[in-house]
């Protein structure tokens, strides 16, 4: 799932307010973030396998440091613990670990078996709906539109370049997207790494969207 996580990262604005966007998108993609530092340090791996699912390509080999069901409860329980430290905001830390394990439910429901629940078991689950190219497309599409729809009427935006940043994104995520379903497979799992680590910029474009004059990074 791709933007389906981002739809999650739109939506939660609808908890908290207080909470930048990007720091929401922060949290519902922290490890899709974390996971291509560890592909390119060796700790995880990926192989490029035509066929592997009517969606992606992508054959999960091993990622239990970024995506097993008990780190990504971990990762949660950290990120939630230094949001607080720096804002002392406990409803919004909460929610923030929260995001970060939505992001292994929605991949839970899209990945074919190869989520681990545990880092030291080999055991994986996953519901497969990557095996259906139109169901995924309308269960993700669905989510990321109704993200959309909740953090434009929760967020007011007042201006006319906030606006027009945020259908920019908007626009910017859905194009990935339809290049991410239709484009041709990568070379090598390097590149999928560095395209991966691009995420950052999306992240800036949040905290730029939801910035104020007296703070940029809420």
């Amino acid at each position: 799932m791709f933007i389906g996580h981002f739809g999650a990262g739109f939506a939660a604005k609808s908890v908290d307010k207080k909470i930048s966007l990007g720091t929401l998108f922060l949290a519902s993609q922290f490890i899709d973030l974390l996971w291509p530092i560890l592909l390119l340090l060796g700790l995880e791996s990926v192989k490029i396998e035509s066929g592997n699912t009517a969606v992606t390509p992508l054959n999960f080999i091993s990622y239990p440091i970024s995506h097993s069901m008990f780190s990504v409860i971990i990762w949660g329980i950290l990120f939630g613990i230094v949001y607080y430290l720096i804002k002392k905001n406990p409803r919004g830390s909460i929610l923030l670990g929260v995001l970060i394990f939505s992001h292994w439910l929605l991949d839970l429901l899209t990945h074919r078996p190869d989520l681990q629940l545990f880092p030291w078991s080999n055991y994986k689950v996953g519901l497969g709906l990557w095996n259906s190219f139109a169901g995924t497309v309308v269960i993700e599409s669905l989510i990321f539109i109704l993200g959309v729809l909740i953090f434009y009427k929760v967020s007011k935006l007042q201006s006319k370049s906030k606006k027009i940043l945020f259908w920019s994104l908007v626009i910017f995520l859905a194009a990935i997207y339809v290049m991410h379903l239709y484009g041709p497979p990568p070379p090598s799992a390097e590149p999928i790494a560095f395209v991966s680590l691009a995420q950052w910029l999306l992240i800036a474009w949040a905290y730029w969207i939801d910035r104020s004059p007296k703070s940029h990074l809420r």
